[in-house]
């Protein structure tokens, strides 16, 4: 037996208490929920005057101004890692104690701060995961064509997400197109689990740990089968195969690209990792990027702070090209029940590489990146009741145009059971080793908007990721805000209050998606 957990916030990663499957539906125990990571015990130093750190350069976008950069960097203390000129951001690395002051006087530079507050550590971050056993059924001429003619899949029949968006029956019609790739920003994915191989593109797949794509076989995959899991999950809930084996992805028939960008040991997601990771899917032509986690060591960046600001604009950067190459970025909303549209919110996580403080910030001004950022489609989770999930942030700002919600898609909620034969309330996926698990999250609802959102560029092939994300907005099913108080855990106290109209509201956006209207022509 092995217990599973991560560090990924944004996922609420608990394998459950009640049923972790392996293909011979074997029990695995549940998992604790995050905990705070200490800083790394040992760092590289070029200078005396302290740690080794990480930054972003925000310049202007054009070769001269980079390059001239680039030297500056030099001459205070820094050591360039890459340079994303088409983005104007570089990654420098530097013990200086005072570089990030030094760089943000240079002629050109916008912004500039560190990404982390603990160190870096000595140790290389291009660590090479190794293929796991696959301990489920080989796949056979004679298992997929039983499972054709069942129209379902082994344990198919225990996925109650995929009836509640329809995508079974739009899978029916199309599956998905071959042409379209989505792209998993997270811990890695074990592309050789037998219900991800056959959509796996590794073209489209790399180690982006550090802000350096490394492309060599195998550099997607988890470090660690027990710890790394999460990003195989969310591959699964997008595009598991039908091949009579284990469980469906909402788009099936779609190309899943693995970008690895959690650092060693302590799984966290660095700018300069993410910033690659979004570059590298658009160089690559990916359609759509899966994004369920935030950017750490901080849960909302906030303008009024140099670091936070360069960091949102680094990251901010790189989610705007991958969408002007025509991707459209999805990404989970996360998993505190904050309302993203109240006038404060006490955050106590941050930062969460080091010794985290509680501080008090005002959602116009601190952002949670990558969710929040201008053209993602932020993704709220429901249960099997389409409710809102207790742990699902929410929100409708009144002075916007939209929801801080866009939309909502089946995340799992322990407190909402279906009937038989599902019996857990969480999202049955695909896990590293040729195994299967239920989790819960927003991690699990993006990746079901991820899959609409692939069905949707197949059935519209042509469509800007504008125009994919009206079309998720116009296609959703909203069922409107609870008429009675929201309490999901029952104990007598309104645990989130839901706002806004029948049409688009702070729980669900424009409503939850619908498979089956993504691939109607």
């Amino acid at each position: 037996m092995v217990q599973l957990k991560s560090r990924r916030r944004r996922a609420l990663f608990a394998v459950p208490a009640g049923l972790a499957l392996t293909a011979s539906l074997g029990f695995l125990p549940g998992a604790a929920s995050a905990t705070t990571q200490d800083a790394p015990s040992s760092a590289t130093t070029t200078a005396a005057n302290g740690p080794t750190l990480s930054y972003v350069v925000n310049t202007t976008p054009d070769k001269a101004t980079v390059n001239k950069v680039k030297k500056e960097i030099a001459k205070a203390g820094g050591k360039v890692v890459t340079a994303h000129q088409r983005i104007g951001v570089i990654v420098a690395h530097s013990a200086a104690s005072d570089f990030a002051q030094k760089i943000r006087s240079v002629g050109g530079v916008q912004s500039a701060g560190a990404t982390r507050t603990a160190p870096l550590k000595a140790a290389a971050t291009t660590e090479v995961g190794k293929p796991q056993k696959i301990k489920t059924p080989r796949v056979t001429a004679q298992s997929e064509a039983k499972a054709l003619a069942s129209a379902k899949e082994p344990l198919e029949p225990l996925q109650w997400d995929l009836p509640a968006i329809k995508a079974d029956k739009a899978a029916k019609i199309n599956p998905g197109s071959k042409n379209v790739t989505v792209a998993v920003i997270d811990t890695g994915v074990d592309d050789t689990h037998p219900d991800l191989a056959p959509n796996f593109d590794r073209k489209a797949s790399a180690n982006c740990v550090g802000g350096v794509p490394d492309t060599s076989k195998g550099a997607w995959r988890p470090y660690n089968a027990d710890e790394d899991y999460h990003g195989t999950h969310v591959a699964g809930s997008i595009a598991a195969a039908r091949n009579g084996v284990g469980v469906a992805g909402v788009a099936p028939g779609v190309k899943l690209s693995a970008i690895k960008v959690s650092e060693p040991e302590t799984s966290l997601f660095y700018a300069e990792s993410v910033v690659c990771a979004f570059v590298f899917a658009a160089d690559h032509d990916v359609e759509v990027t899966n994004n369920s986690y935030y950017v750490d060591p901080w849960m909302f960046n906030c303008k009024d702070d140099a670091d936070q600001k360069a960091i949102l604009d680094a990251v901010g950067r790189a989610a705007k090209y991958a969408q002007d190459k025509g991707a459209i970025n999805i990404a989970s909303a996360g998993n505190s029940n904050f309302d993203l549209g109240a006038k404060s919110i006490k955050d106590a996580s941050s930062p969460n590489d080091t010794k985290p403080t509680e501080r008090t910030i005002d959602p116009a001004n601190c952002l949670d990146a990558p969710t929040q950022l201008p053209g993602v489609v932020t993704v709220s989770a429901t249960g099997v009741k389409s409710l809102k999930s207790y742990y699902s942030n929410y929100g409708l700002n009144p002075s916007a145009a939209s929801g801080q919600i866009d939309v909502a898609g089946p995340g799992g909620d322990r407190y909402q059971v279906p009937e038989l034969p599902a019996k857990d309330g969480r999202i049955l996926s695909t896990m590293p080793g040729g195994d299967y698990a239920y989790l819960q999250g927003t991690s699990m609802a993006g990746p079901h908007v991820a899959g609409v959102a692939a069905l949707v560029r197949s059935t519209h092939p042509k469509s800007s990721p504008q125009e994919v994300q009206w079309l998720l907005k116009q296609q959703a099913d909203n069922p409107g805000c609870p008429t009675a108080p929201y309490d999901p855990d029952s104990d007598g106290d309104v645990d989130a209050t839901c706002t806004g109209t029948k049409h688009v509201n702070s729980f669900y956006g424009y409503g939850i998606v619908d498979a089956l209207d993504a691939v109607k022509k």
